[in-house]
């Protein structure tokens, strides 16, 4: 008999409108990387969230090293030895890394002898030791609001080796993290599976699992479709099952047929909240028709460049002209009716209201505007008609229509509410900010396919986005920004990958 460490068997769960799991049953083996593979809304993480004790099946049940368990709380799991890592960190901004890891079950010492208090010192000296024995380095004192969302990662990490949790669940733990960040957290997920950790692996991403999972368990709409030993499966098996449908890698670009510039700027400077240039004598134009992409390393200047060219930030120099019209100095409903659309890298903090409805949300951008709004009256039968059409067109899964709350919509289709908002303002420029982030490969080949029509309709898109396949395979024109400057623009196709990752690392022209 095999040596399962987790059984959940015959799980249903239901949601109102929606079934999230329907008759799931999967056995992870001790010591090994298991991967739940799915689209955004699949079930994924809904099923983790049982396994973690954030919610109760309606049926089935689930074994911990063979013997049946009730969880009614993640303190249930954690005492059963699970630990989770969230898409969505749980930390609090101004406790500090030990603080963070230690919460509720903080070492005590007596003040005066008989006065109970946190014993802060051990923890940093704990917190120190553990993270270097795991290779997770991570200053004990520092601030969680102090530190990149690498490091914020690594914290939750220790917060559950901390815990002496032996079954590590992470939920899309690449999700907002660099090439170079995803990197490196996969030798971390080696490491520990090494060290006998049992690790289930959230995600939508084939290439992960093929560097670093076992057997891959593939759910669809809420039900399981097939248990694959990963080294025998190839990529493309795994992403039809994934979407239901043959899945295609290389979608069809025709050759630009460039109009009229639509974007101008020029000598554009840009500084931060401490006054340090981020963006330094920045020129570039769009034309209709073509996509502009600008590849660089997190961190280079080229978020603050879209922001500024949306008005979400101020310019310390230089102009911006749409269609000829000096926008520098326009506020962003102006830039927006100008014929400006926009999809943000922070779907959550800037591109919806999460405690609005989805039907609100993707009315956004027209609601007082006729026919939503007539004589200031917001017309809600338009609202209710206008979503029903953009949720079918734009495959957005969600339990309740438009009625639906974004808070409890997955992160990917948040983004394609996001997406088909922007996109039905048929602007005459459309920025993209890393608009595949945290997207299923069917997701990210749909959004692709709709980037292209625009671009074929006469639309001039800026692209931003660190996945360099993605800039090779949709730009007609390359920025590569380093240290907030363009060192070379250039045709896509007079570029190979190697020399825009020799740009992005600051290699200048001889």
């Amino acid at each position: 008999m095999e040596d399962y460490i987790v059984e959940m068997r015959h799980i249903t769960k239901r949601f109102p409108g929606i079934v999230a799991n329907d008759d799931v049953s999967i056995q992870v083996k001790r010591g090994e990387v298991y991967a739940l593979l799915g689209e955004n809304g699949a079930g994924k993480s809904t099923l983790m969230s049982m396994l973690f004790g954030m919610y109760q099946p309606d049926m089935g049940e689930i074994l911990i090293q063979g013997k049946p368990v009730r969880f009614r709380s993640s303190n249930d799991a954690t005492a059963h030895s699970i630990g989770m890592v969230h898409q969505h960190f749980k930390l609090v901004d101004n406790y500090t890394v030990a603080e963070n890891i230690v919460l509720g079950v903080e070492p005590m010492k007596k003040l005066l002898g008989f006065l109970p208090c946190v014993d802060l010192g051990k923890a940093n000296r704990e917190i120190a030791e553990l993270s270097k024995t795991y290779g997770l380095e991570v200053n004990p004192t520092d601030k969680i609001e102090d530190i990149p969302v690498s490091v914020r990662q690594r914290v939750e990490i220790l917060k559950m080796l901390y815990r002496k949790a032996e079954i590590l669940i992470f939920d899309e733990p690449t999700a907002v993290l660099t090439p170079q960040e995803i990197e490196f957290l996969l030798k971390i997920i080696d490491g520990l599976r090494k060290s006998g950790k049992t690790i289930i692996l959230i995600t939508h991403k084939i290439e992960e699992i093929k560097k670093i999972a076992d057997r891959c368990a593939i759910l669809y709409r809420g039900r399981l479709v097939r248990v694959l030993d990963v080294k025998s499966t190839t990529a493309q098996e795994m992403a039809n099952l994934m979407v239901g449908r043959e899945v295609d890698f290389n979608p069809h670009k025709s050759p630009a047929n460039y109009r009229d510039t639509v974007l101008e700027v020029e000598h554009l400077s840009i500084r931060n909240a401490n006054k340090f240039e981020v963006v330094r004598d920045v020129s570039f134009r769009i034309r209709g028709g073509e996509i502009f992409a600008i590849a660089g390393v997190a961190g280079n200047g080229q978020v603050e460049l879209a922001d500024a060219v949306a008005g979400m930030v101020k310019t310390a120099g230089g102009t911006i002209r749409l269609c000829g019209q000096d926008i520098t100095a326009l506020p962003i409903r102006e830039r927006t009716e100008a014929g400006i659309s926009y999809i943000p890298e922070d779907r959550q903090g800037t591109g919806v209201f999460l405690d609005f409805n989805l039907g609100d949300n993707l009315a956004l951008r027209k609601y007082y505007r006729e026919p939503f709004a007539k004589k200031g009256i917001l017309q809600f039968n338009q609202f209710e008609t206008y979503a029903n059409d953009l949720i079918a067109r734009y495959d957005i899964r969600c339990g309740q229509g438009r009625k639906t709350s974004l808070r409890s919509m997955s992160g990917g289709n948040q983004q394609k509410a996001i997406i088909a908002r922007e996109i039905e303002e048929h602007a005459k420029l459309v920025i993209f900010v890393q608009p595949t982030r945290g997207l299923d490969i069917g997701a990210i080949e749909n959004i692709h396919r709709q980037i292209l029509t625009e671009r074929d309709q006469g639309t001039a898109i800026l692209l931003v986005s660190l996945e360099l396949d993605e800039i090779m395979e949709l730009a007609d024109t390359i920025g590569v920004i380093y240290n907030g400057q363009l060192l070379k623009i250039a045709d896509a196709s007079a570029l190979t990958s190697h020399d825009v990752g020799k740009y992005m690392m600051g290699v200048k022209e001889a």
